[in-house]
């Protein structure tokens, strides 16, 4: 059937492209590890299928089973000859399909990158890169490609040269120029997307766009942004099934096609003029977006905010809140344990704990840093690995003690990297208490400026000396708090300027009464308000009566009542059990007054914390 020219079709609404090819060949079968483009010459029937499955969805545009067919890649299979007749033989088999469903189809000739790296960050020389692009390129243009799509870049430079080839094979040739973008709405190489759309329409694109990526949430934050900066360009939109998960060995996407179909119309509503799916789609996602698009719709989709700029000159693309935010802002009870960092760089061990702590029913952990002034792994990498390998958040613990703001704000950056989003800021304990008397205790700053440094000024987008870091931080910042401080109302007006410094939320020294918390919370209404900061407060559970007896006599802002003390003195040999009983009692007796628990296990005994979160435990 005649087709329209492509940019004079998307200039009629929104055209809805294919899903994933890769996900359907390895669900149909075929070994991951195999050379997926060379099955357009070994197996076309089975590229074929898949084809005319997203067909018969309602797709009108199609790509070619040739995202890895380049000269680079091709070697890595040991195909490299035959290149130009894997990407020929792409071309043929779509137009074969498209012919026989006689419907208007579009066929996409698909490029992604090289697979390997770009100068100044590898040893291709972009005129070589060129010269790939330009040789798959013109494979794909000779066999009557009606426009190319480049996909899933992660390197502008490289994404640039692509650009660049298509125009030398065929100057009029559409182009579709799509880049991928990490959790934190950057590529990989730390471009934010007003950057990624300004470069690619300056490349020359005929259409812009994101790829691949997370899910549809993710990429209509990122569309927004991109419209927002270059509100003439056209838009393509191509998100992966939400983000992969591994379930008993096999990876899955978790998106449902009517969570797409939503979505679907959300893209619309910006103006994306090609909505298409990634990894992990499949033709019933594509049919359901088809079926949306295909309804009157007479308001906009409620699944879309407006991004706003900042006053640096660039759009803030914020990250969703962390799971710890969202809990707190829902009003949801929070138990959280204190860990401390391994002695050695091994972490092992802290990691299994957290595990366990994870299945007893924590909702984060805090990790320490030197606690006690003792060195130990810095926190920032156990917090890493916590998250990485159990994909459960922690808090990190934030000193300001020995730290210069040059120092400070180098190593909030480094956290935020990692993913590190839940901060405590603390003053740190004194180094003439550790091992380490003599090393130096200078600090610039006080919790409370470091509190409104976050989150006044590294949360908007820049540093304390008011210079731009780009894309804005998003640390959710808590506070230290003593309730049961000798001068109450002394500590009630320091627990004021944390607050107006952005304090979200505050963990309290240990609490062994709790008609401590409940005189406080009273003091506190009789001279601000009631306090509608989320309190955590800290539990420990007693190890014996010595324990119990150097608390009580040794730490500050610590008070035992008799009748506890008591307790743990009768118990004996099972006084362990008991302190985890008491420490059970007083979670059972603040939980309906405070927002959460900070349970602070005794000489690293985190079984005990465990066992405490069993009396909250939800039943199975």
């Amino acid at each position: 059937m005649a087709l329209l020219p492509f940019l004079e079709r998307l200039r009629q609404g929104p055209l809805v492209a294919d899903g994933a090819m890769g996900t359907m060949l390895h669900q149909a079968g075929v070994p991951i590890d195999t050379c997926f483009d060379a099955l357009n010459l070994s197996d076309p029937a089975r590229v074929a299928a898949i084809h005319r499955a997203y067909i018969d969805a309602g797709a009108e545009l199609i790509e070619t089973n040739t995202f890895s067919a380049n000269r680079f890649k091709l070697a890595n299979q040991g195909q490299a000859e035959q290149l130009a007749a894997i990407n020929r033989a792409a071309v043929e088999l779509a137009r074969r399909v498209v012919d026989a469903a006689f419907k208007p189809v579009y066929i996409a000739g698909s490029v992604g990158p090289l697979g390997v790296r770009l100068a100044p960050y590898g040893r291709i020389q972009p005129e070589q890169a060129f010269d790939a692009f330009r040789e798959q390129i013109a494979a794909l243009a000779e066999a009557g490609a009606d426009l190319i799509i480049l996909e899933t870049f992660t390197d502008l430079n490289e994404i640039t040269e692509a650009v660049k080839a298509v125009r030398a094979v065929n100057p009029s040739l559409p182009v579709i120029a799509s880049m991928t973008f990490t959790r934190d709405d950057r590529t990989l190489f730390g471009d934010a997307p007003r950057e990624v759309a300004n470069a690619l329409v300056a490349a020359g694109a005929d259409v812009i766009g994101v790829n691949c990526s997370g899910g549809p949430s993710q990429l209509a934050r990122i569309a927004q942004i991109m419209r927002a900066v270059e509100p003439d360009a056209l838009l393509s939109i191509m998100p992966n099934a939400g983000f992969p998960e591994t379930v008993s060995g096999r990876v899955m996407y978790p998106a449902t096609p009517e969570y797409f179909g939503e979505y679907a119309a959300a893209f619309a509503d910006i103006g994306v003029s090609v909505i298409g799916g990634c990894c992990g789609t499949t033709p019933d996602h594509i049919h359901e977006m088809r079926q949306v698009l295909d309804r009157p719709r007479r308001t906009p989709s409620p699944l879309i905010t407006i991004p706003t700029m900042n006053g640096h000159d660039h759009l803030a693309s914020p990250e969703q809140p962390t799971e710890l935010a969202r809990k707190l802002a829902a009003g949801k009870f929070v138990a959280t344990v204190e860990m401390a960092p391994p002695r050695s760089f091994t972490a092992q061990k802290v990691i299994a704990s957290a595990q366990m702590l994870q299945e007893a029913g924590a909702d984060v952990v805090n990790i320490s840093d030197s606690p006690m002034a003792r060195m130990r792994m810095s926190p920032w990498a156990v917090c890493h690995l916590i998250q990485d390998r159990l994909k459960m958040e922690t808090v990190l613990h934030f000193p300001t003690r020995g730290r210069n703001l040059l120092r400070v704000q180098g190593d909030l950056l480094a956290a935020h990297a990692l993913n590190v989003r839940n901060l405590f800021v603390v003053m740190g304990d004194p180094t003439q208490i550790g091992d380490y008397p003599e090393a130096h205790d200078n600090y610039d700053v006080v919790p409370s400026g470091l509190i409104q440094l976050i989150k006044q000024n590294l949360n908007a987008g820049v540093d304390q000396a008011g210079n731009s870091i780009g894309q804005p931080t998003s640390f959710l910042v808590g506070c230290a708090l003593n309730m049961g401080a000798q001068d109450l109302d002394k500590e009630i007006k320091t627990l004021r300027k944390k607050i107006e410094a952005g304090a979200d939320f505050a963990l309290t020294q240990t609490i062994f009464d709790p008609a401590k918390v409940e005189h406080f919370l009273k003091r506190y209404e009789q001279l601000y308000g009631a306090l509608k900061l989320p309190l955590l407060v800290g539990i420990l559970p007693l190890y014996g009566s010595r324990h119990a007896a150097f608390l009580h006599n040794e730490v500050p802002g610590i008070d035992i009542p008799d009748a506890i003390r008591s307790r743990i003195n009768a118990a004996g040999e099972v006084a362990p059990k008991t302190g985890i009983a008491i420490a059970q009692e007083l979670l059972l007796s603040l939980k309906g007054m405070v927002q959460g628990a900070y349970l602070i296990p005794p000489f690293g005994k985190y079984e005990m914390a465990a066992e405490v979160l069993d009396v909250i435990a939800e039943p199975a």
